[in-house]
């Protein structure tokens, strides 16, 4: 191996130049030919056994190469990288600039990792919020629980907000109905927003049987740029209003939903849960005050692919953690209300630092 040339490129990738000489390549021709010889038919010899000068004849010098580069790139761009010491953070755009039975050349953009220079980071203060959970927050967090656990009935009167009704419904712009405006049977729980403003509301009050003609007007920034901004009429046939029951929160409840007997056994298993989660949220608040104290001094250009990386790491040990504790990631961010794009645009200070 022959490195040619070490350019910087960019403030962070540096571009490298390596040849591979006649030997080591011809050596890593002959690992594909070895590898590879049972590919190849040709007349007067068992597949696999006709020697390499003879399949090169019949398919082409080069018919090796290609799998013979594969082979040598590993080390050779191991070697050049300890040659030209830089530190890869990321795997390199590679291009192969010419081979031939001599040899190959090619180029490596390389990103590698950035200098840093930290200002002052001794003595630094930012300020802490204690965790809490309240009797209103657990009460909170049985609710939901007991809305995910309910069970939906077939009520007999009008419907009413939180009630889930099973409809047919067609839409009409201008009087000719539009691709993707009808459905059969559909289960819609009023009040989610599962529909366009308006919709929702003008089915509250309906009952099974009735029809009814839903007028509303499409968002200016719907996605459907046909639709965006037009006024539509909605013919709506109601067949069943279900309410959702439900279950009491005693014991049973506990039981049903848990590994426990009774509502304060499970009260309580939820209040350490939701202080763990809490202290661990302000802990991670506090620790994201101190890194931004310590960043106001912080130089350095950091690669996106460093980030990136970097936040992947973050998350993955935030998860391991929280299952140490009995707990997933999932219901993490459940409990703080929270998705993994917060997550990881609060840690990205962090991964941008370390």
């Amino acid at each position: 191996m022959i490195l040619k040339n070490v350019e910087k490129t960019d403030t962070n990738q540096v571009k490298l130049e390596i040849a591979v000489e006649k030997d080591e390549f011809q050596a890593a021709v002959e690992k594909s030919y070895k590898k590879n010889a049972m590919r190849y038919n040709v007349q007067g010899f068992r597949r696999g056994r006709a020697p390499r000068r003879i399949i090169e004849r019949v398919y082409g010098e080069g018919v090796f190469y290609e799998d013979a580069v594969n082979i040598a790139y590993p080390d050779v761009y191991s070697a050049a990288v300890r040659e030209a010491a830089i530190e890869p953070v990321d795997r390199a755009e590679v291009e192969l600039v010419d081979i031939g039975a001599d040899g190959f050349t090619f180029t490596a953009l390389v990103t590698v990792k950035p200098e840093v220079k930290i200002g002052q980071y001794k003595n630094l203060e930012a300020e802490f919020s204690p965790a809490e959970v309240t009797d209103e927050d657990i009460d909170r967090e049985l609710e939901n629980r007991r809305k995910r656990n309910g069970r939906l009935e077939t009520v007999e009167r009008e419907a009413a907000e939180g009630d889930t009704i099973l409809f047919d419904f067609e839409g009409f712009i201008d009087g000719e109905a539009f691709e993707g405006g009808k459905a059969e049977n559909y289960s819609l729980q009023l009040g989610s927003g599962q529909f366009i403003p308006g919709f929702e509301d003008q089915l509250i009050g309906t009952k099974a049987g009735d029809e009814k003609d839903v007028n509303v007007s499409f968002p200016e920034d719907y996605q459907a740029e046909e639709l965006a901004g037009k006024p539509a009429v909605f013919k709506v046939k109601i067949h069943e209003v279900k309410e959702n029951i439900l279950p009491a929160l005693d014991d049973e409840f506990a039981k049903d939903v848990s590994e426990f007997e009774t509502l304060a056994e499970y009260r309580e298993d939820l209040k350490k849960k939701l202080l763990t989660v809490r202290e661990k949220a302000a802990a991670e608040e506090f620790e994201g005050r101190l890194l931004d104290k310590l960043l106001e001094g912080f130089e350095a250009d950091i690669p996106a692919c460093m980030i990136e990386q970097q936040l992947d790491q973050l998350i993955d040990d935030m998860r391991q953690r929280l299952q140490m504790q009995g707990i997933s990631l999932e219901q993490y961010l459940e409990y703080t209300a929270g998705d993994m794009e917060t997550l990881r645009e609060n840690y990205r200070s962090r991964a941008e630092f370390t």
